[in-house]
């Protein structure tokens, strides 16, 4: 397909080609970004991961003193312009230190926390005097922030909460009323974003502080995981904040509340591929040390095999980030001077399509790590001694976090047939193409990935061609079809990865030429090996729900081709075994 110059940039890669030339890559990293990369983790190594114990024991002041010399390190203002503070750092340094702080369980999960959701409503929305309030404080470490949201009957709803603000007789203070549950850093925090309806209608967000009258913690949750992050009900009776506390706008708050989120999801795909090279560390680790049958369990074909695919699939997570956060940056990078609450909303809002992929593509390649690691562990993995147990309890909240992964998958499609529905995107068109350019055979040019490349365009001719079908089956209607949703997602999701994938190992052939780049080369042939053949199942299961007949039969046909054009030429096998051995030669992941 050609590339079309459309103006709506976020979810373009779903109807467009890539410049990949264009995508932010870890190779593109700066030496500030390098120098920020090694501040967080030396920071972890000698000030956190000497305190897991003791965190995950809940003793909570260890994070208030932690958070205290992370903000002395700098490691908490990145997202805070330096008017207030901060160091006003670009969301590529954001993304780092959200990599960096992966690992740590507990920590990670305050200091993300705190640096995205509970800060940024303030960076972004806040008034000139909430900003010189609040955000020094904040980005010094010396006041720690929470992010109100999730009640009792509203989850994945979140404007269906109940709290409620009601303005005083006099005019100085809301009063709130309501409950707010699984509160992240409730017990030690000092500023929270809550979102309450004022006079039971206008969903609105307010900075309360932990001293107003009226607020108070509920008792200490008995987690699953993450057992050293503090988890609370927030309950407010008659609650006083004063009436300049407002944030933003009466009945607007919503914009703060879904757009932060986006960021939030970023935030966590990026810990989430930090977590999982370390899971992966471990396990290299642990596998070269354990023998059985008289030799080391790393030996083992199918122990490479598993750790090859692992690496590949962190591969195509880290490469997902980055560009996720290039773009990111592309859209923000100059609203941190900005007082236009409709432009910021539009611009944080611009890539919420790529930000919900980085939650669920980061989140199930933890889960996936966590759970091989504990595998090739084997009873190891259950003793406490490892870490590997703790790290399996902690990845499960990822998917639940930051709006669940099906919330999210069911956003991407959602947001590509609005775009179709106001006519942004001519989809029956779009459609048509697909269906053509399915029909003739692959155009691969010369060139050391060039197959790869076709691969990505045959994906989204896939993705294209059964939103077409899923649009023309049920129009407006479809949003019901929840079911056809998620396999789209799915498909955007593939499609996403091998090309943020393809353009990165592109990138670095063009640069350092293929000899030198024989690591990434090798990952991403696995990466989009993978992704081609689960696209091909998950677009032969749409079509059978979607088609009848001899339409149906001649579509799966032409995916079967199109997908199996695609067979590496060197055999997969032994593209494992090499990925392995180089991982053994690091002990880490290594590209």
């Amino acid at each position: 397909m050609k590339q079309v110059d459309l103006q709506n940039k976020g979810s373009r890669f779903l109807y467009a080609d890539t410049n990949g030339e264009l995508a932010f890559t870890p190779e593109d990293f700066t030496d500030e970004h390098k120098m920020i990369g090694s501040s967080a983790r030396q920071f972890v190594q000698k000030e956190v991961a000497p305190l897991n114990e003791k965190i995950e024991d809940q003793e909570f002041e260890q994070i208030s003193v932690l958070m205290r010399k992370a903000g002395e390190a700098g490691l908490l203002a990145h997202s805070i312009p330096e008017q207030y503070g901060g160091l006003g750092l670009d969301k590529i340094s954001k993304g780092i230190v959200g990599e960096m702080v992966g690992p740590t369980s507990g920590y990670g999960v305050a200091h993300s926390n705190h640096t995205c959701i509970a800060t940024l409503p303030i960076t972004y929305f806040g008034t000139e005097e909430q900003k010189k309030k609040y955000l020094p404080k904040l980005a010094s470490g010396e006041w720690i922030g929470a992010y109100c949201l999730t009640e009792p009957e509203a989850g994945s709803d979140a404007l269906a909460a109940q709290t409620t603000a009601v303005l005083n007789e006099e005019g100085t203070h809301y009063l709130l009323n309501g409950t707010k549950i699984y509160i992240t850093n409730a017990v030690f925090s000092d500023t929270f974003i809550v979102y309450a309806k004022v006079d039971g209608i206008h969903f609105t967000a307010f900075i309360v502080e932990k001293d107003h009258p009226g607020l108070s913690l509920g008792p200490e949750e008995r987690k699953m995981g993450i057992k050293g992050s503090s988890t609370r009900s927030v309950v407010f009776e008659d609650c006083r904040v004063p009436k300049e506390n407002l944030l933003g706008e009466e009945g607007k708050g919503h914009i703060i509340a879904l757009n932060v989120l986006n960021l939030g999801r970023f935030n966590l795909g990026s810990a989430c591929m930090g977590a999982a090279k370390s899971g992966l560390q471990k396990t290299i680790q642990f596998v070269k040390q354990r023998r059985q049958f008289k030799q080391e369990i790393a030996n083992f074909p199918a122990t490479k095999q598993k750790l090859s695919s692992l690496a590949a699939q962190i591969y195509a997570a880290e490469s997902v980030m980055y560009r996720t956060a290039g773009l990111l940056e592309e859209a923000m990078g100059d609203l941190y001077d900005s007082t236009d609450f409709k432009h910021i909303s539009r611009q944080m809002g611009e890539y919420a399509v790529e930000c919900a992929i980085c939650k669920v593509y980061g989140s199930e390649t933890l889960d996936w790590v966590a759970d091989e690691a504990l595998q090739l562990h084997g009873g190891a993995g259950y003793i406490k001694e490892y870490g590997i147990e703790q790290m399996y309890r902690d990845s499960r909240i990822n998917r639940i976090f930051e709006g669940t992964n099906e919330i999210n998958r069911l956003l991407i499609p959602t947001h590509f047939f609005r775009k179709a529905i106001k006519g942004e995107v001519d989809l029956v068109k779009m459609g048509e193409q697909a269906f053509q350019d399915l029909q003739q055979p692959p155009v691969i040019e010369q060139g050391v990935i060039s197959k790869e490349k076709a691969a990505v365009q045959t994906l989204r001719s896939l993705f294209l061609l059964n939103a077409g079908l899923v649009y023309e089956k049920w129009g407006p209607s479809l949003v019901h079809e929840q079911e056809a949703l998620m396999g789209l997602a799915d498909l955007a999701i593939h499609l996403y990865a091998a090309e943020s994938t393809v353009c990165r190992t592109d990138k670095a052939i063009l640069k350092n030429g293929q000899e030198k780049e024989a690591a990434k080369i090798d990952l991403m042939r696995v990466a989009a090996e993978k992704a081609i053949w689960e696209s091909e199942l998950i677009s032969r299961k749409l079509i059978t729900e979607l088609t009848e007949g001899e339409k149906r039969e001649k579509l799966i046909g032409l995916t079967i081709r199109e997908c199996s054009s695609y067979l590496s030429s060197s055999p997969s096998v032994q593209i494992s075994r090499t990925i392995a051995d180089r991982l053994y030669k690091k002990e880490q992941y290594v590209c």
